[in-house]
């Protein structure tokens, strides 16, 4: 091979100036954030077409669905404390974990309680028959399980669905876990068959009505110091749960998925004027931006109510955004928020809505 120096040519004199003149505008002028926006990556799932193979009764107003790939083929793989993003007909969005075996790429499970006076996704789910095909975006994971020593899984009636499989996977892998399952009665609880696979000591199960209501100050000791606890159910528990952790297992770490909406802490009353309608709505201290849009726009989008899917977000026209979610970038920030948790910083707010 062979070396030689040569003069540029014309086109390349051409080709030298035309990038010249992009970096003068697009990377080193005034007008290069506007001109040429980041574009970061985030996984964020896929989007798939799943077909609803079976629909099974788990229990009073519990019912489980596996879904598959239409056409056979194997689905993306996941961990224990993903969900999926359940696109309904009615065009609600809904989060449900994932609670079959990881292993099986063959489909997925999810499981979901009726809830006669929510908000109508879970009836909407309750109505879906196996042969459906339904849309979904996937698997996405805000409830990892951590590396740890010890486990100690506290599970609440549905909140038994993400558990799961974190209990298959570490008994697969003869990590030490104890899992204590509290519910109404045991005809409420689902999954107690699968649960009745592993030694009595490791599972305890404790419905309301044969050991009265759970008291977490007597089952958070039972873990050993350095123990990761996870825990999913209704939020009392888990608030309670979070004091105790601090004075009594400092060294452990705890884990929560909830079912509701986080409670507004240290919020201010601010307002927040629709771009599109002209609407100025009043948000109150104690409540969220979106539940006050939603009075004025009952069809707006929003799911986890959390700060982590991104089904609320919405473009911030102007003012100061206090951000508390856990999905947006920075740049993201500087132009879009999530209605769910975010709140004004001072002032009003105007969104494109």
């Amino acid at each position: 091979m062979t070396t030689e120096n040569a003069s540029p040519t014309a086109t390349l004199k051409l080709i030298s100036a035309g990038i010249t003149a992009y970096q003068s505008v697009f990377v080193k002028s005034r007008l290069a954030p506007l001109l040429s926006r980041p574009k970061p990556v985030r996984n964020s799932g896929f989007e798939m077409a799943l077909t609803i193979e079976s629909v099974t009764a788990q229990g009073p107003d519990v019912i489980s669905l596996e879904l598959v790939d239409p056409d056979g083929g194997q689905l993306p793989s996941w961990i224990p404390g993903a969900h999926l993003d359940i696109l309904l007909p009615s065009g609600k969005q809904r989060q449900y974990s994932l609670c079959g075996d990881p292993a099986d790429r063959t489909r997925y499970r999810i499981a979901v309680r009726r809830i006669a006076d929510g908000l109508g996704g879970s009836r909407e789910m309750h109505e879906l028959t196996a042969g459906r095909t339904i849309d979904v975006v996937g698997p996405r994971n805000a409830f990892p399980l951590i590396a740890a020593e010890s486990y100690l899984f506290i599970a609440g009636g549905i909140g038994i669905t993400p558990i799961l499989p974190m209990v298959r996977q570490c008994h697969e892998r003869g990590i030490p876990w104890k899992l204590v399952y509290l519910g109404r009665s045991r005809e409420t609880m689902p999954f107690l068959d699968e649960l009745a696979q592993y030694p009595s000591g490791q599972v305890e199960i404790r419905p309301d009505d044969e050991f009265g209501l759970p008291d977490v100050t007597h089952i958070i000791p039972t873990a050993a110091q350095g123990s990761a606890i996870y825990m999913c159910g209704p939020t009392p528990l888990m608030a309670t749960a979070r004091g105790l952790m601090r004075e009594i297992n400092p060294s452990g770490s705890l884990h929560t998925e909830r079912f509701s909406a986080l409670p507004v802490v240290g919020g201010k009353a601010f307002e927040v004027r629709l771009a599109a309608s002209g609407i100025t709505v009043q948000v109150a201290a104690d409540e969220t931006a979106l539940a006050a849009i939603r009075r004025e726009v009952p069809g707006v989008a929003y799911s986890c109510q959390q700060g982590f899917c991104g089904t609320c977000r919405v473009r911030v026209c102007g003012g100061k955004v206090d951000h508390r979610d856990r999905l947006l970038t920075p740049g993201e920030r500087a132009e879009t928020m999530l209605t769910c948790v975010s709140r004004s910083a001072g002032g009003p707010l105007v969104v494109d809505l």
